[in-house]
């Protein structure tokens, strides 16, 4: 490692490892096709939800509150809550709210009642409850990243905007490659089929002059586990932020068209007649195409590559990963300055290849 570590990828797993490497004191290096959090990127676009329920996989909510003072650090936190909203007896709520105590996460579970009561900018049907995490809200992602970037340089860590293939690696130094949906084009032996991009459609709807209900000051971000549906409110007048998260067709970061297909529009309107209906016939202002990189189980891949020692794989960030960059980027500087070994879930050995893409969900 005499010529330090090389970080391919300005994204949040990216950026957030070259952070912890050149805070560690190494020699790092950040390298990026199109620039930190571009438009083509899984870390563009204007928002993220940070929460701390991830069902029964509490490590991710243990991520989320490692990472969340990260984030509030770099000054890209926008404290309005997360709310859960299920059917009776849902599992992956259940499973939450278990996790949610058993870490110590401040939450309230509220019955239909209540959630009325609490957040009247939703039609809530009498058989949903839901749980409020009053510490989680949302990030400014484009914002943040390129801000971490703009810091790393202002204190000496060099950038370059260019592509950069394995090829050019040596046994010089370390790299990382975070290169989130190009990973399987850069590495097609090994990931073809573990990490899969897909094609997510994000439309942005505009409130009613004067009407403050949908913005973060009242409204929380939220995530609807009959219908998975999420929302984030509306960010410095940017609009209404809502998607459906499930896994769309499959895509080619380099080339998809981005203009939003109007079958979205007409699922979103109609949710929007049905839980939040002041939205329902709102205009449309704003609307993009991301993708998510998934993995079979949702899970990243944090892990050594099986031939080249000095080299590291981090992705497969599967609709989820922003929020727990920090966390991605600490595991991977004690893994490459301290030898830390690779662990699960993140092994590239534990990853089959993915499947019914369109179907899945990355809650």
């Amino acid at each position: 490692m005499n010529s330090g570590v090389v970080v391919i990828g300005a994204g949040s797993f990216g950026a957030w490892t070259a952070w912890h490497l050149h805070r560690a004191g190494c020699k790092v290096k950040l390298i990026d096709a199109y620039g930190p959090a571009n438009s083509r990127a899984s870390s563009g676009g204007e928002s993220r939800i940070i929460r701390m329920g991830y069902g029964a996989r509490d490590i991710y909510t243990r991520w989320s509150m490692e990472a969340l003072p990260q984030w509030k650090e770099l000054g890209s936190f926008v404290p309005c809550g997360a709310l859960w909203i299920a059917p009776a007896g849902e599992t992956h709520a259940l499973e939450t709210l278990r996790a949610l105590s058993v870490c110590g996460v401040l939450h309230e579970p509220l019955p239909a009642d209540q959630l009325r009561g609490r957040f009247p900018q939703f039609h809530f049907p009498s058989d949903c409850w839901g749980i409020y995490e009053p510490q989680a809200g949302a990030l400014l992602a484009r914002r943040s990243i390129q801000t971490l970037v703009e810091r790393m340089r202002g204190e000496g860590v060099a950038y370059e905007q260019r592509s950069f293939h394995p090829a050019e690696t040596d046994s010089a130094a370390s790299y990382v490659f975070a290169c989130g949906p190009w990973l399987p084009k850069l590495f097609p032996q090994l990931l073809a089929g573990k990490i899969v991009p897909s094609r997510q459609e994000v439309l942005f709807f505009g409130a009613p002059a004067g009407d403050t209900r949908f913005g973060p000051d009242s409204m929380p971000c939220w995530v609807d586990l009959a219908s998975t549906f999420y929302g984030i409110p509306d960010l410095e007048n940017r609009g209404f932020k809502i998607a459906l998260d499930k896994r769309g067709p499959a895509m080619d970061p380099d080339t998809e068209n981005r203009t939003v297909c109007g079958e979205s529009i007409v699922a979103a309107r109609a949710y929007l007649a049905e839980r939040i209906p002041a939205l329902a016939n709102e205009p449309l202002v704003e609307s993009r195409v991301c993708q998510y990189e998934n993995t079979a189980d949702s899970n990243y891949i944090i892990d050594r590559h099986p031939d080249q020692p000095n080299l590291w794989i981090a992705g497969g960030g599967s609709g989820h990963g922003f929020k727990h960059g920090p966390c991605v980027g600490r595991m991977l500087k004690e893994m490459i300055l301290d030898g830390r070994p690779a662990e699960e879930p993140f092994l590239l050995r534990s990853k089959a290849g993915v499947t019914e893409l369109a179907t899945g969900s990355s809650l």
